[in-house]
């Protein structure tokens, strides 16, 4: 572990304790791996330690692993502008456990969670308006969920009959979604231009 995260790493395992569940390094960050009812206590310390001073909330996100209980990670992205250091805090969660949210703590928190429950469909206890931002009010499914099919499952086009935006069932004429992976080109019985090149050459 490079010095400078190896300090991050103890200056944060000080200020927290057995707050935290883990630490780990991952493309040159920090990662800090807490419990789901630890959170809002642990971003608190991480902003108010002045060993710290992560002040600014970057992103929240989400990542779903589909065949783990828990197949929610939820990743929060800080940053120290006073210490010029990044952090990366992780917990797990499921469809139906809430993540406590923390818009007390980053009010910037707002937006990020229901981003994040628009596109996963991670719920956030105590967040006041915890409805979709990205997606039409009426859309079904979480596009970034890992079973969502890549059509969805409503196509959205705008009736010049009835005057106003309408939703159907999507209809493909073919079923994108099974790929046999040959190259168009097989079975041709001709050299492509260019091709020649690479030939062997003739007895």
């Amino acid at each position: 572990m490079p010095a400078n995260l190896e300090a991050l790493a103890q200056h944060a395992g000080a200020a927290l304790g057995d707050r935290i569940a883990g630490i780990a390094t991952a493309f040159g960050e920090l990662t800090l791996i807490v419990t789901r009812d630890r959170i809002v206590d642990v971003l608190t310390r991480l902003r108010d330690d002045p060993a710290l001073q992560f002040e600014t909330l970057l992103d929240i996100t989400g990542v779903d692993w589909p065949a783990r209980e828990d197949r929610f990670d939820v990743v929060y992205h800080l940053l120290s502008m006073r210490k010029n250091q990044r952090i990366r805090v992780k917990l797990t969660t499921n469809e139906t456990d809430a993540v406590p949210s923390v818009i007390e703590v980053y009010p910037t928190a707002n937006w990020l969670e229901r981003e994040t429950y628009d596109m996963y469909g991670i719920l956030f206890s105590g967040h006041p308006d915890l409805r979709r931002i990205l997606t039409d009010y009426g859309f079904e499914g979480y596009p970034l969920r890992k079973d969502f099919p890549l059509t969805g499952f409503k196509e959205v086009r705008y009736d010049d009959e009835q005057k106003r935006v309408v939703y159907e069932p999507v209809r493909l004429t073919q079923e994108f979604r099974n790929f046999d992976f040959e190259s168009p080109w097989e079975g041709v019985d001709y050299i492509i231009p260019g091709d020649e090149k690479a030939q062997p050459p003739k007895a």
